[in-house]
């Protein structure tokens, strides 16, 4: 054993005196919040109702908006609604309707069928395009078929209510030369001041397929401010919310097949335990956030709550420990809130998903595609046709009735941000919050100023 002997005055160096600082204390930033999507939760179900009144909602809520934008953009011209191009052969006319994009690599239960009994080959499922696809303009009562070389068929999905500038052909298609779309919604209230703080959007941690990390370790951590220097704990303790975009529990779906399912049977109760226990593990990682800070959980695509569009917030059964926290907000998916005078509007990345599926446009980012849906003014365009969602009949909730500071879409391949500007200068912070369990980053969002910042915690 080897001891290390020091002089007198080694000794004051290596030992010093307890100072009089006082350690530094910093107060978690509280701002006020509002839930804003109630529209989206479910009262009394009723599958009753055909999918095509939703379609029929948001044609009827967005035909005003559009005819104001198309008057503006082209000055008066005939037309209106389908009915009435007849007899406007050969002359430039509007038509108001929905898209209609006709794929035959589109999901279809009965191509499922026969599939599994290998009477087809089976098409593929990372996108639906094809040099066959069409595109039709729909109404209530009648469709048209749509041509020309302005139509840029891969960056339509179905869904979409627009306007179109074209001309009728003697073979009942009508010829488009120009789109007109209703906009980003116009900001009704502006904000009465500057709202501090700062959110900090995740998304994927998936903890059935990746258990707790030393990734989420630091994570956790530097939430509750148990690292960094002072400079470091003051900006964590300016963290007012962490919104936990969904794929938490699990990040990825087990298929099973019609002659599969029997013979799969222990592989699925292997799956619902690993699931139990990955809501064990996301309950305590939870639990350790909301002790000291407010958190707004979504539910993401494959975590263990309902399918279809609009997700309803996970059961509380389900992460026991922390609901027993008013600082968690279990919420919807797609969700809206206001922190203070900043509107927060996103999804756990399912609509844009499956835009990207339909669309087939490897070019186009999933930025640019959340850019779009503002254009549309719509945040699921594709639902209910390729994308699951509940048939509404009376109204489409998934019409954008807020104008968003901070979009976000959850669970992308990598994080991406932009600062969009509509054409009356108001400004939106679009985000793409990448897959923590793959990427080990969050994004943090200063709510004064709309600047954003990937923060890594690492891979491991």
């Amino acid at each position: 054993m080897m001891v290390h002997k020091t002089d007198a005055t080694d000794s004051g160096t290596l030992l010093s005196k307890p100072g009089d600082e006082k350690p530094v204390v910093f107060e978690r930033t509280i701002v006020e919040y509002k839930d804003l999507s109630q529209r989206f939760k479910h009262g009394k179900k009723d599958f009753s109702k055909q999918f095509c009144h939703i379609y029929f909602a948001r044609l009827q809520a967005l035909t005003e908006v559009l005819m104001e934008k198309v008057t503006e953009k082209w000055g008066d011209l005939k037309g209106g609604r389908i009915a009435d191009l007849d007899g406007t052969q050969g002359e430039r006319s509007v038509v108001i309707g929905t898209l209609y994009k006709h794929q035959r690599l589109k999901p279809s239960i009965l191509r499922e069928f026969s599939e599994e009994y290998q009477l087809a080959p089976p098409a593929p499922n990372i996108n639906y395009c094809s040099d066959e696809d069409l595109l039709f303009l729909e109404d209530e009562m009648l469709r048209i078929k749509l041509v020309g070389n302005h139509l840029n068929i891969e960056q339509m999905v179905t869904g979409i209510v627009c306007g179109l500038l074209g001309i009728l052909q003697d073979d009942g298609t009508f010829d488009v030369e120009d789109w007109c779309f209703p906009g980003c919604i116009p900001r009704t209230v502006m904000p009465s001041s500057a709202t501090s703080g700062k959110i900090l959007l995740l998304s994927g941690l998936d903890l059935t397929n990746k258990a707790e990390s030393m990734s989420m370790v630091l994570l956790t951590e530097w939430i509750n401010g148990m690292i960094g220097d002072p400079a470091i704990q003051k900006e964590e303790a300016s963290i007012v919310r962490v919104i936990i975009a969904g794929n938490s529990i699990r990040g990825s779906g087990e298929i099973y097949t019609i002659n599969s399912l029997l013979s799969e049977k222990a592989e699925d109760e292997e799956a619902a335990r690993e699931t139990a226990l990955a809501a064990q593990r996301f309950d305590t990682f939870l639990k350790r956030i909301v002790e000291c800070c407010c958190v707004t959980l979504m539910p993401g695509e494959f975590d263990p709550t309902s399918h279809m569009i609009p997700q309803q917030p996970l059961h509380p059964c389900m992460i026991p420990e922390s609901t027993r926290f008013k600082s968690l907000q279990g919420a919807t998916n797609p969700w809206i809130g206001s922190l203070g005078s900043r509107i927060v509007a996103g999804s756990s990345g399912q609509p844009i998903d499956d835009i990207m599926k339909v669309s087939g446009v490897a070019e186009i980012s999933p930025l640019a595609w959340l850019e779009k849906t503002l254009s549309w003014r719509h945040y699921t365009p594709t639902s209910p046709d390729t994308l699951p969602s509940y048939p509404y009949y009376e109204k489409d909730p998934f019409i954008m009735e807020e104008f968003p500071d901070i979009y976000f879409a959850g669970n992308m391949e990598k994080y991406e941000t932009k600062l969009w500007k509509d054409e009356n200068g108001e400004v939106t912070r679009l985000i793409c919050i990448p897959r923590f369990s793959q990427s080990g980053t969050a994004v943090l969002v200063d709510l004064e100023t709309l600047d954003t910042q990937p923060i890594s915690f690492g891979t491991s």
